[in-house]
C-alpha cells in the first residue's frame, strides 16, 4: 500500500493508525542512520579504522568526496588486491576501482586526494594515486589510515626559530654542470612516478608499463595571469600541482566546521592576488586534521594558513579531471607535509608576510598587497611570481623602459636589506620584467637559504620607478691624464661611454693616490661596472663563508649598483678575505701557509685593493677597462 493510498483512508482506522506509525519508525531509522554516518564523518574521536592485513581483494566499500557545492557524496568502490612496499619500505597501497556513473565519468579527480575509504564500516584509508594523465580510468590507490595516522603529531617551530646543530643547505655550486633549481627539482616529480606490476596491471585491465602518482592537487590562482603561470610553471609541476582558475570565498561562521570528506585549502598567498592549493579532509582527530592522503610538497614539518575548502564544480577531462576550488576561511595551520598525508591543526594561523609593491611612471602609481607565508623553499619562488605578476600586470607598466627597483626587506632582530639597482629592457622574447622579478627572487634565495638561522620577515617593501628608453652605457675604453703618479696625487681618470644607440660621451672620475703606495711599483687601475667586483661577494654569500646572519645582510647591503661606474686601485700583493672582513698585504710566508690550510670563512685574491670610487650615472652600466699608473 502506498503512502497515498494510506492517506485516503479515514483517520480513525485503526490501519490507517499502524500505518501510520510504521511509516514514521521507518523514517525516524533512517534519520538515525543519517545522523549516524553524520557523527562517524565529522567525530573529533580516533576513527574505527579496519588494518591493512584485513583488507581483501573483492572486499565493497565506500569513499566520501564533494564534486560541487559543499555536498558531501559517497560512491562506491571494490578492492582490486594490495601493492605491498609500493612507495618505499613497508608502505603500501590499496588499489581499488571506483564503481558508480559520476565517477565513471570524472575519472580520479584532481582534488579527490584524501577523500576517506571505508571497507566494512571502518575506516581503511585515503585516495592518494591514480594512473598517469590521458587516463579517466576509475582506478586508484588508497594510503592505509595506519600509516597517515602514525605520521608526527609536533608541529614545525615557529619563523625566526635557530634550530641548533642544522645543516646548512645544499650549495647550489655543487650542482651538477647544467642544472638548475628548476631542473633540481624535477627529480622530486620522477620520484613520486610508482611502476605499476605487471600481474597487477592485467589484473586491473591495464597496459603493462603503466604508473601510479599521486593525484593531483588543484593549485588554484586568482589574480595570476597566464604569462606569470607559464614563466613559473616548471617550479609548481614539480610538485605534481594543477593549475586551476579560482579565488576566495567571503569567510563563514561554518567553515570551521568540517568533516571528513570536506575540501581544505592551504593558503600561499593571499590579499590582492591570492594562490591556495586544495585537497580533501581524510579524518579529524581531536584538534588534528589529516588530509591529502600524500604529500603536498614533502617538506615535513610547515606553518601554512588553513582554510575551508568550497567547490564551486568539477570539471571532466581526458587529460586530468579537476575540482575548481575557492578558499574560504582560514580555520588553523598546516603543520606536517609528509610522504602519506598532510596535517593541520585547528586554531590559530600562522603569520604571513605583508608585501607592498608600488609601480611608479610619469602617469601615476599603482599599489598592490599581499601577504606570503614564510618557507626556505616556497617563499623565494612565490616572490617571483608575485613580482612579476604584480609588475607586468599593471597598468602603470610598459615594454621597452628602464625599471629602477628600490625597497627593503626587513628581517625581525636585524638591519634591513637594501635593494636597489637598475634593469634595462633587452631584445630577448621575453617581458622585460623578468629580470627585475629573477632578481627579486635571487635576493630572497639568498636571504633564505643561509646556513646560519631561520630569518623572520616581518615586511617587505619594493618600488619599481618606469622610465622611459633603455638607459644603458658600455664602457668602451678608460685612460689617464698622466702615466706616471706621485703618492699622494689626484688622477683624472677618463672613461668612454657608449650609450644605447647614441654618440659615445666621456666621463671623469678623479682618485687618489694612497700615500703608502710604494714607490717605484706600478698600480693597476680597474675600471668597471659592479658585476666583477660583487663575484667575491657573491661567492662568500654563496657559499657560507660568514659569521651569521647579519653579517650576510652586510654583505648584501655592500653589492655595488649596476648604476655607477667603479674605479679600483690594486696593488700586486695578495688580499686574505675572512668572512666579510679584508686582510691586504701579508706576508707571503704566512699565506703560503694559509693557502694549504685556508679557513672554512675565507677566500684569497690576488691583488690588494688600495681604494675604491664611482660615479653615478642614470643609466646600467656594462663592461670594463684596465689603466697601468706607474709610482714615481
Amino acid at each position: 500500500m502506498s503512502l497515498f493510498e494510506e492517506e485516503s483512508q479515514p483517520s480513525t482506522s485503526p490501519n490507517w493508525i499502524l500505518s501510520r506509525c510504521a511509516i514514521l519508525r521507518r523514517l525516524l531509522l533512517a534519520a538515525a542512520a543519517l545522523m549516524l554516518a553524520a557523527a562517524c564523518l565529522r567525530a573529533a574521536d580516533p576513527p574505527v579504522i579496519i588494518p591493512l592485513d584485513q583488507i581483501k581483494p573483492g572486499m565493497a566499500g565506500v569513499a566520501y568526496t564533494i564534486f560541487a557545492g559543499d555536498q558531501i557524496e559517497k560512491f562506491d568502490l571494490e578492492v582490486i588486491g594490495i601493492l605491498p612496499n609500493l612507495i618505499g619500505p613497508k608502505q603500501s597501497i590499496i588499489l581499488i576501482q571506483l564503481k558508480g556513473p559520476k565517477v565513471e565519468h570524472t575519472g580520479v579527480v584532481a582534488g579527490m586526494s584524501g577523500s576517506p575509504v571505508y571497507i566494512d564500516g571502518r575506516l581503511a584509508g585515503a585516495l592518494s594515486l591514480k594512473f598517469g594523465i590521458f587516463t579517466k580510468e576509475p582506478i586508484a590507490g588508497v594510503t592505509p589510515i595506519e600509516d597517515i595516522l602514525s605520521m608526527p603529531a609536533g608541529d614545525a617551530p615557529p619563523a625566526g626559530t635557530t634550530v641548533a646543530g642544522a645543516m646548512a643547505p645544499a650549495n647550489p655550486g655543487n650542482w651538477p654542470e647544467g642544472w638548475t633549481e628548476a631542473s633540481a627539482a624535477y627529480p622530486l616529480a620522477e620520484s613520486q612516478r610508482y611502476p605499476m606490476p605487471g600481474q597487477w596491471a592485467g589484473a586491473a585491465g591495464i597496459s603493462s608499463g603503466a604508473f601510479l602518482r599521486p593525484i593531483g592537487s588543484p593549485l588554484v590562482f586568482s589574480g595570476f595571469t597566464p604569462a606569470a603561470l607559464r614563466q613559473f610553471a616548471g617550479g609548481w609541476e614539480a610538485y605534481g600541482m594543477v593549475a586551476t582558475p579560482g579565488g576566495t570565498a567571503p569567510p563563514q561562521q561554518s567553515d570551521a566546521q568540517i568533516a571528513a570528506g570536506d575540501m581544505i585549502s592551504m593558503v600561499l598567498v593571499q590579499g590582492d592576488l591570492s594562490m591556495s592549493a586544495a585537497c580533501t579532509v581524510t579524518a579529524i582527530t581531536d584538534d588534528r586534521v589529516y588530509a591529502c592522503g600524500h604529500p603536498l610538497f614533502g617538506l615535513g614539518g610547515i606553518r601554512i594558513p588553513m582554510a575551508r575548502g568550497r567547490v564551486v564544480t568539477t570539471l571532466s577531462s581526458d587529460m586530468e579531471s579537476t575540482k575548481i576550488v575557492n578558499a574560504g576561511g582560514v580555520i588553523g595551520t598546516l603543520t606536517q607535509d609528509r610522504l602519506t598525508s598532510v596535517m593541520g591543526r585547528m586554531g590559530a594561523p600562522p603569520p604571513m608576510i605583508p608585501v607592498t609593491l608600488s609601480v611608479v611612471t610619469p602617469g601615476g602609481e599603482k599599489q598592490i598587497r599581499v601577504e606570503m607565508i614564510s618557507d626556505r623553499k616556497l617563499t623565494p619562488l612565490l616572490a617571483g611570481m608575485v613580482f612579476f605578476n604584480s609588475l607586468t600586470q599593471n597598468t602603470s607598466y610598459g615594454e621597452g623602459t628602464t625599471l629602477r627597483l628600490s625597497g627593503s626587506i626587513n628581517i625581525a632582530g636585524h638591519s634591513p636589506v637594501v635593494l636597489e639597482n637598475i634593469y634595462t629592457p633587452t631584445d630577448l622574447f621575453a617581458p622585460d620584467g623578468t629580470m627585475v622579478a629573477a632578481g627579486v627572487q635571487t635576493l630572497f634565495n639568498r636571504i633564505f637559504s643561509n646556513p646560519y638561522e631561520t630569518p623572520n620577515i616581518e615586511s617587505v617593501s619594493l618600488r619599481v620607478d618606469s622610465v622611459p628608453e633603455r638607459r644603458l652605457v658600455r664602457i668602451e675604453n678608460a685612460w689617464s691624464e698622466t702615466a706616471e703618479a706621485a703618492p699622494g696625487d689626484s688622477v683624472r681618470i677618463k672613461v668612454m661611454l657608449r650609450p644605447y644607440r647614441g654618440a659615445p660621451v666621456i666621463r671623469e672620475l678623479p682618485i687618489t693616490i694612497p700615500l703608502q703606495a710604494a714607490r717605484g711599483s706600478t698600480l693597476r687601475a680597474q675600471v668597471s661596472d659592479s658585476d666583477s667586483l660583487n663575484r667575491i661577494t657573491n661567492l662568500l654569500a654563496a657559499q657560507g663563508r660568514l659569521g651569521g646572519l647579519e653579517q650576510l645582510i652586510t654583505l648584501l647591503n655592500r653589492t655595488r649598483r649596476n648604476n655607477r661606474v667603479y674605479v679600483t686601485l690594486l696593488k700586486p700583493a695578495p688580499t686574505l678575505v675572512v668572512q666579510d672582513k679584508e686582510l691586504p698585504g701579508a706576508p707571503l710566508s704566512q699565506l703560503n701557509v694559509l693557502n694549504q690550510t685556508l679557513p672554512a670563512n675565507s677566500a684569497l685574491l690576488r691583488e690588494t685593493a688600495l681604494g675604491e670610487w664611482s660615479l653615478p650615472l642614470d643609466e646600467a652600466v656594462v663592461g670594463a677597462a684596465s689603466i697601468s699608473i706607474k709610482i714615481q
